[in-house]
């Protein structure tokens, strides 16, 4: 075999080999892209498997606490405290579930449902950190006190003014806006500054007890040292027909993902769906501070009825299409089509919302139906009003036994009421225990046999122009108050 011969055989088994090495490399690239396609499905159905899993566990739990809390009381709200879950008995959902639903609890300040909550579960006996948390939780329980009753603040808005150049925009509804209303650049930056110094939201319930006779004795509100509890309001949250194009929301929904949201109506008439009032703007901020919410207790909604409630037309005149004033009026000029099948809707929809807002630690009181003057009215104009809102409100909002004045009136002066005032005792046997006013001091909170009162602070712009030293203890007025706002704010 000649040179050349040699030359070619090697060459060509040199190629022979060079190609046998690069099936190799792909046979095993290939095994190892099969390994990581199965080890990426095995792990996909594990995860899955996993999800599933959490879900029946939360869908018990969340059963097991449904269960438990039917045919709760009004005023509830989201209480999750120990009856609850001792009522729930053991309840199932993964350690970590528990834990976290556990710890919201006691950041919250509710000590006594967090630990039931975790002593209730199957897993409590044999997980160290369980038990670990219940020490905590009890240690950190011993250091609350007792929050004197006498000094609970409550503080109130009306509607919050969004878009502050369609409120101030010169016309003749601009001087009321900038009395009563405050914009919600200043209500952020109020709830930020109670916030941080050490305010937290109690409901009303929490301040009293009333009891199956009737009579109404204090309640019991346990803080850490420090924090001051205190009482929120809106009034009027029905956007009435006057506000339309003002720069305010127009009405509450629940969005999609179950979260209470406004509607905004935009100049081309187009809707945004967005935190523009009181309502969302306290959700998000809870959301990110649990422990501004004392048990998960949010703010009371104080509804009149004339023009619906919460953005939606409810009252029977929008059946009826009797007696309307000029507003109702309009409203049927533009929407010709509004029937009895729309009412209905309204009247759906209104209640999907307010039983949301009660799941979520919001409760709800009479304004009066017609905003109505009680301290002038008669008593037999109080009772006919009284009864539109039991008969249009009530169904949408459920029961209530406060009742916030409008005007800032009230059924008496500042005695405690006696069974000698006509008012005070019809509107005792119809329900109401709880009675509020308007009231310029810091606190005002007023005890007798059967029933509460306490007065309330307007946070406007009427308040923070001419008495910026009476809410120096909750903020500075000098840094909340809207560049917006035209002055002087007209005077009252």
């Amino acid at each position: 075999m000649d040179e050349n011969e040699r030359q070619k055989r090697a060459k060509l088994r040199k190629r022979r080999r060079k190609r046998q090495v690069l099936i190799g490399k792909l046979i095993i690239a290939a095994l190892v892209l099969i390994i990581v396609v199965l080890c990426f499905f095995l792990a996909k159905d594990t995860l899955l498997k996993k999800k599933r899993q959490e879900a029946r566990n939360k869908a018990n739990t969340e059963a097991a606490t449904e269960s438990a809390a039917a045919g709760e009381s009004q005023g509830a709200g989201t209480e999750a405290g120990s009856e609850v879950a001792a009522q729930a008995g053991t309840v199932t959902g993964s350690d970590s579930e528990l834990l976290s639903q556990a710890e919201h609890m006691a950041l919250q300040y509710d000590y006594d449902g967090a630990i039931e909550l975790l002593k209730s579960s199957g897993s409590f006996a044999g997980s160290q950190k369980m038990q670990s948390k219940v020490s905590e939780y009890e240690a950190e329980k011993s250091q609350l006190v007792e929050y004197p009753l006498d000094q609970v603040t409550h503080v109130f808005y009306h509607t919050l003014i969004y878009d502050t150049s369609k409120a101030f925009d010169g016309d003749a509804k601009e001087g009321g806006y900038n009395q009563v209303m405050t914009t919600v650049d200043e209500f952020n930056k109020i709830t930020q500054s109670m916030y941080d110094r050490g305010y937290v939201m109690v409901s009303l319930h929490d301040m009293c007890t009333v009891n199956e006779d009737g009579t109404v004795t204090p309640g019991k509100i346990m803080l850490p040292p420090g924090k001051k509890a205190f009482v929120l309001s809106q009034d009027d949250v029905s956007y009435y027909h006057y506000m339309d194009g003002d720069g305010m929301a127009t009405k509450l929904i629940v969005d999609e993902n179950g979260d209470i949201k406004n509607e905004y109506k935009e100049d081309d008439g187009s809707i945004s769906i967005g935190d523009y009032d009181m309502v969302p703007l306290i959700d998000r901020f809870v959301e990110k501070h649990p422990d501004f919410a004392y048990h998960g207790h949010k703010g009371i909604i104080a509804l009149t009825g004339y023009n619906g409630v919460l953005g939606y037309r409810t009252d029977i005149a929008y059946k009826t299409r009797e007696n309307l004033d000029e507003y109702q009026e309009l409203f049927f000029q533009q929407n010709p089509n509004f029937d009895e099948a729309a009412y209905n809707k309204e009247i759906e929809e209104a209640t999907k919302v307010a039983n949301a807002m009660k799941e979520d630690g919001w409760e709800f009181a009479s304004h009066t139906w017609g905003h109505i003057n009680v301290t002038e009215a008669s008593l037999e104009r109080l009772q006919t009003d009284t009864q539109k809102w039991l008969d249009y409100v009530k169904p949408i909002v459920g029961d209530t036994n406060v009742v916030i004045f409008a005007f800032g009136a009230d059924l008496g002066d500042w005695q405690p009421y006696t069974s000698d005032n006509p008012k005070f005792t019809y509107m005792k046997s119809v329900g109401f225990d709880i009675f509020c006013n308007v009231d310029s001091t810091q606190y005002w909170v007023q005890f007798g046999d059967n029933f509460m009162r306490q007065g309330r602070r307007n946070l406007d712009g009427y308040r923070m122009y001419y008495n910026p030293e009476m809410v120096e203890d909750l903020f500075d007025a000098n840094e909340v108050f809207d560049k917006a706002r035209p002055t002087p704010v007209p005077a009252m």
